[in-house]
């Protein structure tokens, strides 16, 4: 169903039954592997609204671009059974996706959390993946950074007006994002809330908010050392918020060590994550070589994740 705003709406059926949601941009682009873009934690596909629009339509090459909706965000159904709410699961949400669409191959764009189900896919679907950009994630994840996450939903403010709903973000977010303009908070809203009778509310499920009451923030969480390192044969770029507590620089310096050819963004006056749509990003990420040819890393064993990993970002 055409939306009239440059995307088109796509419901699919998951392994499970529920129904699922992702939007397309650039239908009829053709001749290059399309865009596939992942969200992070409680976010949904309106977050590469502006980039997708980019990539479809402003960019040298304009590809198709599907941006997804995880079960339990945005316009996909909530699932009765929380803990279906994790990586593995939303990974095979994916896969369904794109046999549904047709596509075997893709260049992928994962924010967060979607950076983490980009490692799963790596593990189950590898071929499926002809390049990568990991938006402030990587195999470590800071437990600084998933503890203020977690602050945050647990103390969500319940704002009454938009003016309220961008207050809201910008008291919690101001100090790790400097660089925004007032356009930028708002857009983040529109993105991330939808307005009912009682107020503009998160475009999530509640439920996602308990998959993180059980982390242990005292330990350190479990990493993704062997499932980035079967990625090195794949292009890939990485973006870092400079303010980001989540994506530390020494993981990102050995990011770099174990995958030689990666190509990295540092984001002045933004943190956790970066918005893809501002400064040169998009023509940064629109220049980024997806038919790069980079030598395989010296290990590309696959390692294999099952629905029950939990990290959640």
């Amino acid at each position: 169903m055409a939306s009239g705003e440059g995307f088109s709406d796509f419901f699919y059926t998951a392994p499970d039954g529920l129904r699922l949601h992702a939007r397309i941009y650039g239908e009829a682009n053709a001749g290059s592997w399309p865009v596939v873009c992942l969200p992070g934690l409680t976010r949904n596909a309106r977050d590469f609204h502006e980039l997708a629009l980019y990539l479809s339509n402003r960019a040298k090459n304009p590809r198709k671009v599907v941006a997804f909706d995880y079960r339990g965000r945005g316009q996909s159904d909530h699932d009765p059974d929380i803990g279906h709410y994790n990586v593995g699961v939303e990974a095979g949400d994916v896969l369904a996706g794109l046999s549904a669409l047709g596509i075997e191959q893709a260049a992928f764009i994962g924010t967060s959390r979607g950076g983490l189900i980009i490692h799963v896919l790596g593990a189950l679907k590898p071929a499926i993946l002809k390049a990568i950009v990991l938006n402030d994630i990587g195999p470590v994840i800071g437990v600084e950074g998933l503890a203020h996450i977690r602050s945050y939903l647990d103390r969500a403010p319940k704002p009454k007006t938009f003016a309220e709903a961008v207050d809201a973000q910008r008291r919690v977010h101001g100090a790790d994002f400097p660089a925004l303009t007032d356009v930028d908070w708002a857009r983040m809203v529109r993105a991330i809330c939808r307005e009912t009778e009682a107020g503009w509310v998160p475009d999530f499920d509640p439920a996602l908010v308990d998959t993180l009451a059980g982390i242990d923030f005292g330990k350190p969480l479990p990493d993704l050392w062997p499932q980035f390192d079967a990625l090195a044969a794949t292009p890939l770029l990485a973006i870092r918020g400079a303010n980001s507590k989540l994506l530390s620089t020494a993981t990102l310096q050995e990011m770099q060590e174990r995958h030689p050819g990666m190509e990295s963004i540092t984001v002045e006056g933004q943190g956790h994550a970066p918005f893809l749509e501002t400064g040169d990003l998009p023509e940064r990420i629109a220049h980024f070589s997806i038919e790069k040819k980079i030598e395989p890393h010296k290990s590309e064993a696959r390692a294999y994740i099952g629905p029950g990993f939990s990290p959640e970002v």
